[in-house]
């Protein structure tokens, strides 16, 4: 029996005694007769086109050459050296068996090829070429006539000799009569592996063999070297062991992800597995099982497994679809968070593997690193919900690690560095910052662990935040959303301590090391060094103070993105109580300048505390510069907002040289307080619960405050919190108005805008003198009730004049009123509804937003009432400018205008079908305008009126699609395609079923623009989008080609 070890080419007598390799490759050609067209087939059968007869001719003809015709001596002695050492071979060449004795003298004849190859290979080179000529081909180089031989008799031998030979359970199995007798099974099985892993062992016929034929040959090692003996019977224990050794040797010299792909096959995966073939065997799964873990665990054995299971594309379009199957990359996440069972401890398998899943996360290829990076993301995350602590000590900190060195928590030796020593380069701070977002944002767990690492080099991205919105460099982005995130997913009172840390009010978070300083990089990046100490005291000084004046303009931009979920409102809120403690620990602690007695220690504590206390001075007056205007999203805030000031003026009532500023301060909350209880907002009976918080410390201003006048009206305040404002005096409605920005006499009907000026607490009051307002609450709402049902025309006409009021506050109060006007069907109003559009129309204009607003809720709510005049003066506005206005200031004007025709068509219901055309050919000029903007909102408008009109188009669909396929294909501006292609997903989603009646004359135009978007759109929103409007269409198209089937059941009562 032949051994699996390496053959001496010596055998053959040297380079210069055997045949060519011609003469070789023509016994082949001999042996199989000539080529059939299924031959270059890619995957190993029987040789159709060779029966039993034409077999034995070959070989009777082969031997009779090798036997008496001249030059085929050589040949004929090296094949009977070959035989003699594979005396299972021999005995088949001399078989009565057709198809063994020719894969037998097959094997033979290329193991005669291969020994001649590399006996060819290894003898001294040819004379090298001249200059400037292309280099000879090697001396063991094949023609390519004689490779395609090679390739067809090693798809002859393997489909002849080895596949007929494999056990039951492996493999597609023999054809019908070619399976051998059971009892010669195993010997000759394991004299076919033989030859062919000795093959396989040459490059030059390794190739072929292990690029088509790598599976059977697996299959038929693993029966031999891990099947049951049942399976190999002959086959003794040493050469199983050689059988074992092979395998692993071959699995080690392939490429790895084929590996795995083949071993994912032999285990019998059920998307891999062939239609009608059989489940592998149990001892095949756990033997593939087992080499897949040992895969896994080589050097690079991570990304070769990863690859190996999600390479199933052939690059293009088709691994960008793999790279969004999700499914499949989460499930490979899962798998390599397993700990494989021969892995020695869990805390071993963590050591090796971790290190190469954070590599996952620098694959350079586009395609390949988004699969990568959600296989990288899900295990990451598997490992840390499984093995917290193992999962933080091998990947979150050295994930993190690159942060962690220049953080203020971290221990420089600085006897080792040298001023300017870079500490991290800007390659590996970069890389890191990237990684980060990656696992963390992308992620998007917010786990305690997560959360929790992340937090300890928040000081760090903060600072990398703000050097970098200082200079030009890419780290902006990735840190703001950094921050974002985990300002978002932390808990509230988490999310303030990291906020206070970051504006140096406490040490909840390490920072920046003191010793470190940002510099610009190279590549758009920035480096860590270690500090220069600089001689120049000015210098460092300006510095320090333009270095914190920056982190605070950081912090307020950065809470200017957090306005939505209430976090800058709290932070403000936090703020001024904090300046009032800090006003209070200022006027009980006393000052070492005055007291020449006190001590260093004190002195450094009165330094402290004013250094403080100007800090969150600072930042109070940035946050009111920077987000004040929507700083409060709710009641509570406002609540605690006024609760802090009130607290404030309690403690430390107006006095000294800064009793101008606390008095304004007060008279501002105060006003705010009446300017919500006179109608500013609808507030409801638990609003009114929230604001009887301040009831104790409206009660001790009206007890303790110098200014009677301020007591009044903190007196009245708390009347109207604890009645609900069914007692309102009069000194809280001139508040109300002076705030509102109001008339005496001016009802609010709908809640007005912002704080104005703030009031005078001593302000005129002889309106109210004397009087108040005593009303019973509404069961519906407690704002104070109208007081008429209509204006007189002095009223009214004075609301016009109010609706050009320069005061945006006033203004927008005046369009509300309008507004509400309208919506009572006011005579006078109703009147003068021609000069209502004239005013709301010219405050369409207007740059505020809330005064804009207002004047869109007026013509919204006039066209809904009246659309056959007001609507045509809307579309020729919108197709036509006004004349004289710049081009940006037309497109946003038209843009609002827009807004306002979609709130008429929400408005009118089915009753919109009769402007129907007139809407849609007013937006689709507006997809033809030279402003980009414009041409997106146009087709989101129209996308939009679609819906309304239950996509019931007429005869105008095609000028739609006409329009929406040129535009995807042609604009310049990705916004605009995008909101093209956004169309088409709306009208393919809201017909479903009917898209192939009401589109088709459309349907193949609209599918393959989706196509061409998917293929040669360069913006990934566009894409996702054409993608979805492709699934929208398959599964309406299949939803009509493939109804579903209703079983009923009949009954039938025969007579």
């Amino acid at each position: 029996m032949a051994a699996l070890g390496h053959s001496s080419p010596d055998m053959a007598g040297g380079a210069q005694a055997g045949p060519e390799p011609a003469r070789v490759v023509e016994a082949l050609e001999l042996l199989l007769g000539p080529p059939s067209n299924g031959d270059n087939a890619a995957e190993p059968g029987p040789e159709t086109a060779l029966c039993p007869e034409t077999l034995r001719r070959n070989a009777a003809v082969l031997e009779e050459r090798l036997s008496g015709a001249a030059g085929w001596a050589a040949l004929r002695e090296l094949r009977a050296a070959v035989l003699s050492r594979a005396p299972a071979l021999a005995a088949g060449v001399a078989s009565t068996e057709p198809g063994w004795a020719a894969a037998c003298g097959l094997l033979a004849l290329l193991l005669c090829l291969k020994e001649r190859l590399a006996a060819l290979a290894a003898s001294p080179a040819a004379t090298p070429a001249a200059p400037g000529a292309p280099p000879p081909p090697g001396a063991d180089t094949l023609s390519v006539g004689q490779e395609r031989a090679v390739r067809r008799a090693v798809r002859a031998a393997v489909g002849l000799g080895l596949l007929p030979h494999l056990p039951s359970g492996l493999g597609p199995g023999p054809g019908p009569g070619l399976g051998p007798p059971p009892s010669t099974r195993g010997v000759r099985l394991f004299a076919v592996a033989a030859a062919l892993v000795e093959l396989a062992r040459l490059p030059a016929l390794g190739a072929p063999l292990l690029a088509r034929h790598l599976r059977l040959l697996l299959f038929g090692l693993c029966g031999l070297g891990h099947g049951p003996a049942a399976l190999c019977q002959g086959v003794s224990e040493a050469e199983r062991a050689q059988c074992r050794e092979a395998l692993r040797d071959i699995l080690d010299r392939v490429y790895q992800p084929l590996a795995v792909q083949e071993l994912l096959v032999l285990q019998g995966q059920p998307k891999q597995r062939s239609l009608g073939a059989r489940a592998a065997p149990a001892w095949l799964r756990r033997l593939c099982g087992h080499l897949l873990s040992e895969r896994l665990l080589r050097p690079g054995g991570v990304q070769a497994v990863v690859r190996g299971i999600l390479e199933g594309t052939d690059g293009g379009a088709s691994a960008e679809a793999a790279a969004l199957d999700w499914r499949k990359c989460d499930a490979v996440g899962k798998i390599l968070a397993a700990c494989p069972q021969q892995c020695l401890s869990l805390e071993d398998y963590y050591r090796q593997v971790c290190p190469q899943i954070l590599d996952l996360l620098h694959i350079q290829d586009k395609v390949a690193a988004r699969q990568f990076q959600r296989v990288t993301t899900t295990t990451l995350l598997t490992m840390a919900r499984e093995q917290p602590q193992l999962a933080e000590k091998h990947l979150l900190q050295p994930l993190l690690a690159p942060l962690r060195r220049c953080s203020e928590a971290a221990e420089l030796a600085l006897e080792d560095l040298t001023a300017g020593a870079v500490l991290v380069p800007e390659a590996e701070l970069g890389s890191c910052v990237e990684d980060v977002l990656k696992v963390y944002v992308v992620g998007n767990d917010s786990s305690s662990l997560l959360l929790g690492s992340l937090q300890s080099v928040l000081g760090v991205v903060f600072s990398l935040y703000s050097f970098a919105k200082q200079n030009v460099s890419y780290l902006r982005s990735p840190c703001q959303d950094i921050l974002l995130w985990f300002l978002e997913k932390a808990e509230r009172e988490q999310s303030l301590a990291v906020l206070k840390s970051l504006a140096r009010l406490s040490s909840h978070v390490p920072t920046l090391h003191p010793q470190c300083q940002l510099r610009v990089g190279s590549e758009g990046g920035a480096t860590i060094v270690l500090e220069e100490a600089t001689s120049d005291e000015d210098e460092a000084l300006y510095q320090k103070i333009s270095l914190e004046q920056c982190h605070v303009e950081s912090l307020v931009e950065l809470l200017s993105h957090c306005q939505k979920s209430g976090l800058a409102g709290d932070f403000f809120i936090h703020c001024l109580k904090e300046l009032t403690q800090v006003a209070a620990e200022d006027e009980a602690a006393p000052n070492p300048a005055v007291q020449p007695a006190g001590s260093l220690l004190e002195l450094e504590q009165s330094q402290a505390r004013q250094g403080r206390k100007l800090l969150v001075l600072q930042l109070v007056a940035a946050l009111c510069e920077g987000v004040s205007d929507t700083v409060f999203t709710d009641i509570e805030q406002v609540q605690e907002f006024l609760a802090a000031v009130l607290h404030r003026a309690c403690a430390h009532p107006a006095q000294g040289p800064g009793a101008a500023a606390e008095a304004q301060t007060l008279a501002m909350a105060m006003g705010l307080v009446a300017a919500v209880l006179g109608g500013a907002v609808q507030l409801k009976s638990s609003d009114f619960a929230v604001l009887k918080r301040l009831v104790p410390l409206l009660e001790e201003l009206s007890r303790t405050y110098p200014d009677p006048l301020t007591q009044e009206l903190a007196s009245d305040l708390r009347i109207a919190i604890c009645t609900h404002g069914a007692c309102s005096p009069g000194t809280v409605g001139s508040a109300a108005d002076n705030v509102l920005g109001r008339k005496p006499g001016v009802a609010a009907q709908s809640p007005a805008g912002p704080p104005g000026p703030a009031p005078s607490p001593s302000a005129p009051r002889e309106r109210s003198k004397g009087q108040s307002r005593c009303r019973e609450p509404s069961a519906s709402s407690a704002s104070p009730a109208p007081c008429a049902d209509s204006l007189a025309p002095a009223g009214l006409q004075e609301l016009l004049v109010s609706a050009y009021d320069p005061q945006p506050p006033s203004r927008a109060a005046a369009l509300r009123h309008l507004a509400s006007l309208v919506t009572q069907r006011d005579p006078e109003a109703l009147r003068l509804q021609e000069k209502l559009l004239q005013v709301f129309l010219e405050n369409v204009q207007h740059e505020d937003a809330f005064v804009y607003l207002s004047a869109i809720q007026g013509i919204a709510l006039l066209s809904s009432e009246y659309p056959e005049r007001i609507l045509p003066v809307l579309l020729a506005q919108y197709e036509r400018p006004a004349q004289g206005t710049e081009d940006a200031m037309a497109a946003v004007t038209r843009m609002k205008l827009g807004e306002v025709l979609m709130r008429v068509t929400r408005a009118l219901g089915d009753m919109v079908f009769q402007h129907r055309e007139p809407l849609i050919r007013a937006f689709l000029r507006g997809a033809r305008d030279p402003d980009s903007a414009l041409r997106a909102s146009s087709l989101s408008n129209l996308g939009e009126l679609c819906q309304h009109l239950g996509f019931q188009l007429g005869s105008i669909i095609q000028e739609v699609t006409c329009c929406v396929t040129a535009i995807a294909r042609t604009d310049p501006e990705a916004e605009v395609r995008r909101a093209a292609v956004h169309v088409v997903v709306v009208l393919l989603r809201g017909l479903s079923e009917k898209v192939t009646e009401v589109l088709q004359d459309v349907l193949r135009d609209l599918y393959r623009l989706l196509k061409h978007v998917v293929t040669a759109e360069r913006d990934a929103a566009t894409v996702l989008h054409a993608q979805l409007a492709l699934e929208e269409l398959d599964a309406a198209v299949r939803r009509v080609l493939f109804p579903p089937q209703t079983l009923e059941k009949k009954i039938v009562v025969l007579p």
